[in-house]
């Protein structure tokens, strides 16, 4: 016993070591770092946009009762269907204005205002109570781009996921397995690659209901070729270490090696094409969005603001700003931190 776990800690004290060396040279890589940081911010911003700009006040006393109804839509399951956490009467009412209520005491998001609802007049220009304007029908554009946020990184994150899922199992089985299995899957990847991604999804998109569930199955399931390439690539160059041929002796089972001895191996790579993927799916939906194939109104999305905005752009053109501005950073972030996640994983960059 003592013996095996004087055996497994050179392995496990080799990963740390090759995570730190990987981290270190992610710190050197200043616009890796910048990139990073601009991506925790979106994902802050993402997860706590009920307590920065909700209709609904984060902390009130009311009629002697203390309430806190925006942490509450910050716990709630977003979607249809009913809340494990419900919130406190009135304010689960809708016919409760809690804008106007007589609070004792309140304390309210940074933007006052949620998403949906009509808060001010049509197309106004920004100022201290709507600091990027109004929309067509008079609702808040800084409180519909701070919940678009979670839209895109939803769209990004899950779709990107899916993508994974299919590229590495189809990518390690050609890899894997060679031979006439990798030459039917390198076939079809390369049939796949052929075709316009963004062509091929609005095609897609043409035959089904425009929503963001539709948007994420249909980016992932066009988007795992480079992963297959890579974990194709990654597959076969492991496969032949004294480990697997050693595993292999052992009768270890094909599924076994592929996913518990190779993929763990062979993942360095593979995440900066997810991370380079992740922009790009931000970007295509943003597309999708603007053309009407996408997220649909009144749910926010970077697009559909943009295309909002689009309509309106010769009396007010500075409602496309904020939008155009969000897109370009998040996807420049993403692809900073995808160039530094490349070179930092690079064994050629080693010292």
């Amino acid at each position: 016993m003592t013996k095996s776990r004087k055996e497994n800690t050179p392995s496990i004290r080799s990963s740390e070591g090759y995570l730190r060396q990987v981290w270190g040279r992610m710190k050197k890589n200043k616009r890796g770092l910048l990139g990073l940081s601009f991506v925790s911010l979106m994902i802050l911003v993402s997860f706590f946009s009920p307590l920065l700009a909700s209709g609904q006040p984060i902390l009130c006393k009311y009629q002697g009762q203390w309430y806190a109804p925006a942490f509450v839509e910050l716990i709630q399951f977003r979607g249809d269907g009913p809340h494990w956490v419900k919130k406190d009467k009135p304010f689960r009412f809708p016919q409760f204005n809690a804008a106007t209520a007589d609070y004792e005491f309140e304390i309210w998001p940074l933007i006052p205002y949620n998403e949906y609802d009509q808060v001010g007049e049509f197309l106004e220009r920004p100022s201290a109570d709507h600091w990027f304007g109004t929309d067509d029908i008079g609702r808040d554009l800084a409180a519909r781009m701070i919940h678009g946020t979670s839209v895109s990184l939803r769209v990004g994150f899950i779709s990107m996921g899916i993508a994974a899922i299919i590229g590495i199992v189809v990518g390690g089985v050609a890899g894997y397995y060679g031979g006439r299995v990798d030459m039917v899957i390198s076939r079809i990847i390369e049939v796949v690659i052929c075709f316009p991604v963004f062509f091929l999804i609005l095609a897609i998109m043409i035959w089904l209901e425009p929503n963001i569930t539709n948007v994420m199955i249909v980016i992932g399931v066009t988007r795992w070729t480079d992963i297959a390439r890579y974990t194709r690539g990654e597959f076969m160059r492991i496969k032949d270490q004294d480990y697997i041929i050693a595993a292999k002796a052992m009768g270890i089972r094909n599924s076994r090696i592929m996913f518990r001895h190779i993929l763990p191996n062979s993942l360095a790579p593979v995440m900066v094409t997810i991370t380079f993927g992740v922009a790009a799916a931000i970007l295509v939906e943003a597309g999708l969005s603007w053309l009407g194939f996408g997220v649909q109104p009144p749910d926010p999305s970077w697009g559909n603001i943009l295309q909002t905005a689009y309509k309106n752009i010769q009396s007010c053109g500075y409602l496309v700003y904020p939008p155009c501005i969000a897109i370009f950073l998040g996807v420049l972030s993403y692809n900073l931190v995808g160039d530094a996640l490349r070179d930092a994983v690079d064994p050629r960059l080693k010292i």
